[in-house]
């Protein structure tokens, strides 16, 4: 290790040799003159005393040299053992070919995972200072981060103490008028301070003016880097242009930099300020901001959290009809933007670096193997003359060529891992994952790889050189390559295929646990059919069908139009699709039921009378809604299973009437079904007790349609399309996909299908190089141990036995790995909670199989050195020693 160490010390001296050369010259020539003098003064003469001092100081070119091998090594002999290292290479292309694409593999897995790693948890956000800036929600038993009301973050806002700034945001959609017609555009509403909270400036343009979100002052709206260059082709005349945005003329005043980003809201084409309060907005009682806070200095995420559960509190005592229950939650921006995936990504570079490990160790298992089999060599260089730091050399130098070519191989590949990853992201899922997009060879990524190629270099080069002692090297010179050496090696060299296994065996469970979990997500029930099911988003314009019963006709017209194109079977709309997550909730109180002010939450949706029948979802009891109730007649409700069972447990739903807290007369309708449980809620959450309305009741103008197809769902969405266009070509259509594919691109389906393709690619090359390594480690032992398989078959041992003693010695390897691997793998699935659904972390049938595949895989290893041991002839074997 100090040779090592020596060594790379004195790298430096090849660029610093002239300097060097320079003052070496210049000391030499200070003590010859020195060593004159003294000659001199005892009474030689000049020309004599300069011979004199010559001849004591030596020869000049002889100490030259040896002080160049003193503090490093010159230039010609990293050339020539580069050169020979190359050459060995060329001698030996399985073993160069074998460790080059080992470390290949290794390097470009590790480093493509480091690259998400670093763009989702450790490049800063793109925010001034953005270490103080949170999120600030409210909080209720059901929805631990929730939105705030427009009147809670006015009191919050003005009572609170802690924030340099506190504004808020809500997600909203838009109707562009282009020249090629209307197209629905992504967009956000915040206060008017939101970007100067973020510490975000335009690039081009300015930001909202203080006041620019209040009620009657002109309608204007930032827009994205992105929304500039592909629908305005980067004008800068831009500013000052008019948007129709829902018919309503915005001018548009900035362009955000083309870094901005602003995960929590996903894709935002144009940000506006809240102006006009919409219905929900105007009530305290309803949720839809989020907000997002600048902390003063010297304030922590603590402090701020205290301060806001204590404006929770004197709100609740203010208002308890609409706050009662609701706390407060404050954490950082980092954490509300990246907590959910960061067990994810750590999860899948832990597997990458276990691969990387995997692939380290064989590639140190097969240069052991090459220092063993040039011990002889090693030892005739060593008693020519050549140092222990020169042989290390040799070592350091065949690993640094080893490591560069897999260096660069794998950063190649790397890059095109990355591009990979990212192409297979749904577009969808990449408008809340934006950080991702910038992924690439940074500086960051790169120092990364260097550090790995140091590491890696250090390890290939202590490996074989741990053994050249001198008396190791005296040894090997004696026996020619037998001894001690041999078997010492084969017991560190089946350390190294103990610790492969067990890092094999850890990740063939995580991505068998992964994927079994992925099994019982795809397979969990939704309460409804989803084949033949095609779903399409449309957003009618507000000002055309300002009027309910306009929106139910408009309503009515589509289900009657879609139901008569050809391969369509039933047709019907509804104000949320389900798999799109719990939410848009609303309180409820049952009529006669004992009520002390509690809020009973529970999702909403409206829908038309077909929607049920289109689902194919089963009623359980009463009816389904008919197309003729509508505001003319008595209000009426159906719920899910979900919700009898909480809230009419023992009794009979139907008949009983439900309303608001206060129920309120308009408030109040009755039940008249009660339906399965449809999953509206993700894949992996709860089914949330739930109200369906009809939509003739409750109209609106953005909803989703389904459509019930005889024939192949996906041909049928061009004419979905076309069919609403016809209706009205100010209709906003988006996203026509079939409902197979809305619950595949869910964001929980696509993390576990993708965590399993990954974690099962690095559990398969885990294997097959766990495999690799133990079977170089027995055919090793063969080769080491012919003498001794001689000797027992010329004393008469049957093969059998040959091949029980090469098997147990593979056995016994196998055994340790895997029982290392099953108690690490419980360990390691502990912190997968957010990969697992349905499993446990010691899922029996998993582990089993985990282990049987390692050890059947390691039998067939085995067998092959196992069966050449057992064909060894012993007069061969006794003649070659």
């Amino acid at each position: 290790m100090d040779a090592l160490a020596r060594i790379f010390r004195k790298l430096g001296f090849l660029f610093h040799r002239q300097k060097f050369n320079r003052e070496l010259e210049e000391e030499m020539a200070f003590h010859r003159e020195q060593q004159q003098k003294e000659f001199q003064a005892d009474g030689m003469t000049s020309e004599a005393a300069q011979h004199a001092a010559r001849r004591q100081f030596g020869n000049d070119t002889r100490l030259r040299e040896q002080s160049q091998e003193v503090v490093g090594f010159r230039a010609e002999s990293v050339v020539q053992d580069s050169r020979f290292a190359l050459r060995q290479l060329r001698k030996n292309p399985g073993f160069a070919v074998t460790a080059v694409l080992m470390l290949t593999l290794g390097i470009a897995a590790c480093l493509a995972l480091f690259a998400f790693v670093d763009s989702a948890l450790i490049k800063p956000l793109p925010y001034k200072d953005s270490a103080r800036l949170v999120g600030v929600y409210e909080s209720i038993a059901v929805f631990p981060r929730s939105n705030l009301s427009w009147e809670d973050y006015l009191d919050w806002k003005k009572l609170q103490k802690v924030y340099s700034s506190f504004d808020v945001w809500t997600g909203g959609g838009f109707l562009l008028n282009t020249p090629s017609g209307v197209q629905p555009a992504m967009g956000a509403r915040i206060s008017s301070g939101f970007f100067s909270t973020l510490g975000v400036t335009p690039v081009l343009g300015r930001d909202f003016r203080p006041g620019e979100d209040s009620r009657g002052a002109p309608r204007t709206a930032l827009i994205t880097y992105a929304t500039w260059q592909n629908l305005y082709g980067g004008r800068r005349d831009i500013i000052g242009q008019v948007a129709t945005l829902d018919n309503t003329p915005t001018t548009i005043i900035g362009v955000l930099p083309r870094e901005f980003h602003f995960a929590p809201r996903g894709r935002a084409d144009f940000w506006l300020p809240i102006q006009e309060l919409n219905g929900c907005e105007r009530r305290r009682g309803c949720h839809n901001l989020y907000g997002v806070a600048r902390l003063k200095d010297g304030v922590s995420v603590a402090t701020a959290l205290a301060n806001m559960k204590s404006i929770a509190a004197q709100l609740e005592k203010q208002y308890p009809d609409t706050n009662r229950g609701q706390g407060a939650a404050v954490i950082s921006l980092s954490e509300a933007i990246i907590g959910d995936v960061r067990p994810i990504f750590l999860v899948l570079f832990c597997g990458a670096a276990l691969l990387l490990l995997i692939a380290c160790v064989n590639v140190s298992n097969l240069l052991l193997v090459r220092a063993e089999n040039r011990r002889r060599e090693m030892a005739v260089r060593g008693a020519l003359g050549a140092s222990r730091t020169r042989l290390v050399l040799q070592f350091v130098t065949e690993s640094l060529v080893l490591v560069l070519s897999g260096s660069v191989l794998g950063v190649a590949a790397a890059y095109g891992t990355m591009r990979l990853l990212l192409r297979l992201i749904p577009s969808d899922i990449i408008d809340y994952v934006p950080y991702l997009q910038g992924i690439g060879l940074n500086p960051r990524v790169l120092g990364f790889a260097v550090l790995v190629a140091l590491l890696a270099v250090v390890i290939f080069s202590l490996a074989p050189s741990l053994r050249l002692s001198p008396s190791n090297l005296r040894a090997d010179l004696a026996d020619g390559g037998r001894g001690a050496a041999g078997t010492v090696w084969r017991r560190f060299g089946s350390h190294l295929v103990v610790l492969e296994l067990t890092i094999a065996v850890v990740l063939l469970a995580g991505a068998g646990l992964i994927t079994r979990s992925f099994y019982h997500l795809l397979h969990v029930e939704l309460g409804f059919v989803p084949d033949h099911l095609a779903t399409l988003e449309v957003a009618a314009p507000d000002k055309t069908y300002a009027k309910p019963d306009q929106q139910v006709r408009l309503a009515r017209q589509m289900v009657t139009t879609l139901d008569a194109l050809p391969g369509v079977q039933s047709a019907a709309v509804s104000t949320r699709l389900p798999i799109s997550g719990n939410g848009n909730t609303t309180w409820i109180r049952i009529q006669g039921h004992p009520w002390t002010g509690e809020h009973n939450e529970v999702n909403e949706r409206e829908v038309s009378s077909e929607y049920f029948a289109t689902l194919r979802a089963r009623l359980i009891t009463g009816r389904f809604f008919a197309d003729s109730e509508d505001s003319t007649k008595p209000n009426v409700l159906v719920i899910n299973q979900a919700l009898a069972r909480k809230y009419f447990a023992g009794e009979n739903p139907i008949g009983k009437k439900i309303g608001d807290t206060s129920l309120s007369p308009d408030s109040i309708r009755e039940v008249i079904g009660v339906v399965d449980d449809i999953r509206e809620g993700g894949l992996d959450e709860e089914i949330w007790p739930a109200v369906y309305y009809p939509v003739n009741q409750s109209p609106d103008t953005d909803y989703d349609i389904l459509v019930r197809t005889s024939q192949a769902e996906q041909s049928v969405l061009p004419a979905l399309v076309a069919a609403v266009h016809d209706i009205d070509p100010d209709i906003g259509t988006r996203n026509p996909l079939t409902m197979v594919q809305v619950i595949n691109n869910s964001p929980p389906a696509y993390i576990h299908r993708s965590a399993a393709w990954l974690v099962g690619g690095f559990a398969v090359l885990a294997l097959l190089l766990g495999v690799v390594g133990l079977y170089g480690v027995i055919a090793y032992s063969v080769s080491q141990r012919t003498r001794e398989i001689g000797v027992r078959m010329a004393l008469g041992a049957q093969r059998s036995s040959v091949y029980q003693l090469i098997l147990k010695e593979a056995g016994w390897l196998t055994v340790l790995g895997i029982a290392a691997g099953l108690a690490c793998s419980i360990a390691a699935a502990t912190t997968m909670g957010k990969l697992l659904f349905g499993v446990r972390s010691w899922d029996i049938p998993t582990l089993v199989s985990v282990a049987m595949l390692l050890g059947f895989s390691a039998l067939v290893a085995s067998f092959i050195p196992a069966r050449r041991a057992a064909s060894v002839n012993p007069v061969e074997a006794l003649r070659a020693e």
